[in-house]
């Protein structure tokens, strides 16, 4: 079986189901895991993806205001790799190519023959049924079980461990740019990590944010995980949120509790992967009961102790 997987999550769910070996083509942001950069890439972006999040975010809006898709498919790469499968989603419009791309694509290079699988997970009972589905189109249904029953497994044991723990109120924010709080799986997340969710529904698209809402929550903890941003990149664009009035004043800060994790890596990525995102969590509010590796720093930092160590190292 040849498969071509547009998304990285769908990528990654291949993968722990066994069929890397199957995989022929990718998304251009499918880097996960080890190896899977080395496929030829069938997608890109319509729009430059360098610049700040408001330069961004101002770039898909245009192009979604022009009733453009905002990633093209690499119609002859596709034809090229002579897929048996194509998986890709219908969820978000600014995550991956549309599912009518990806159709015509098939269609006009490729041929009807071609299987075209979508999946539009929006909380975690639909992250599991993406699994399923997905596990069915590539014969993988008893991988399937198994890594639905891990996964199911360790997301009870963080969420047994916090149970009876102090659940503090935090704040995901998911884009800086202007402001967004992290909704979909993320909500759920933090709840099975301990914590009450600020901003955002479960099972609902990631909202806008006013800074004076932010303010007015006063949330105990902040977590930085823009969608598409690794540590470094979310650094890079912290200004707008720390030179909002009342910034210092905030509980979370005043407490060094401000947080940024890798949200390209984990809290974006609907897959296998979210039971480490829900662990991050889980690290960041309950310290005392969750360990952090040495390892650790490449998923999350706290962002006063870094701005410390930064300091230091200039002196």
């Amino acid at each position: 079986m040849r498969i071509v997987s547009l998304l990285p999550s769908t990528t990654e769910i291949v993968a722990a189901l066994g069929k890397s070996d199957q995989l022929v083509g990718r998304s251009h942001e499918c880097d996960f895991p080890e190896g899977i950069s080395d496929l030829p890439a069938c997608t890109e972006p319509k729009f430059n993806p360098d610049g700040t999040s408001y330069q961004i975010d101002q770039r898909v809006k245009a192009l979604l205001q022009e009733g453009l898709s905002v990633y093209r498919v690499d119609q002859e790469k596709l034809e090229a790799l002579k897929p048996d499968i194509v998986i890709t989603q219908d969820h978000c419009e600014v995550c991956a190519v549309s599912l009518d791309d990806v159709k015509e694509a098939v269609r006009s290079y490729v041929g009807d023959h071609v299987e075209v699988v979508s999946v539009s997970p929006t909380d975690l009972s639909s992250v599991v049924a993406s699994i399923r589905t997905i596990a069915e189109a590539i014969d993988a249904s008893d991988q399937a079980e198994m890594v639905m029953q891990s996964m199911k497994s360790d997301l009870q044991q963080i969420q047994q461990k916090t149970a009876k723990l102090h659940h503090p109120d935090i704040l995901a924010i998911e884009w800086l740019d202007p402001f967004m709080a992290a909704g979909n799986w993320v909500p759920e997340l933090i709840q099975l990590a301990g914590g009450r969710p600020l901003g955002a529904e479960a099972g609902k698209h990631s909202p806008w944010l006013e800074w004076e809402s932010i303010r007015r929550w006063n949330p105990d903890i902040i977590t930085i995980i823009p969608c598409g941003y690794d540590i470094e990149e979310s650094l890079s664009e912290l200004s707008n949120l720390t030179s909002q009035d009342g910034w210092q004043g905030l509980d979370a800060v005043r407490n060094n509790q401000v947080y940024v994790a890798d949200g390209n890596q984990y809290f974006n990525r609907p897959g296998p992967r979210l039971v480490d995102s829900t662990r991050i969590l889980a690290e960041i509010m309950h310290p005392g009961f969750f360990s952090k590796s040495n390892s650790d720093s490449s998923r999350w930092i706290n962002l006063a102790k870094h701005q410390f160590h930064q300091s230091i190292k200039k002196i």
